[in-house]
């Protein structure tokens, strides 16, 4: 988003960025679980598998929402 932001002064709300974001918020609730999950804590355990799966879910919709974006960078970009 970084670079989509200095180029063109915006964001362009869609899949691939809700998709990113979505991402982004499953890690962090993954990770939160970590030391509930070194105490022994089976609901920590299986937020965090299921946390894991949905980010991978999403993962997935990233990529595919993300190659028709590579396909018009391509299209547009000026090759030296």
């Amino acid at each position: 988003p970084l670079n989509t932001y200095a180029r063109a002064g915006k964001l362009f709300p869609g899949p691939h960025l809700y998709a990113g974001a979505g991402l982004v918020c499953l890690w962090a609730l993954a990770v939160a679980c970590v030391p509930q999950m070194q105490k022994g804590s089976d609901v920590a355990r299986t937020v965090h598998i299921g946390a894991n799966l949905a980010g991978m879910g999403l993962f997935v919709w990233q990529v595919t929402s993300g190659i028709p974006i590579l396909l018009k960078v391509w299209e547009f970009t000026k090759w030296p």
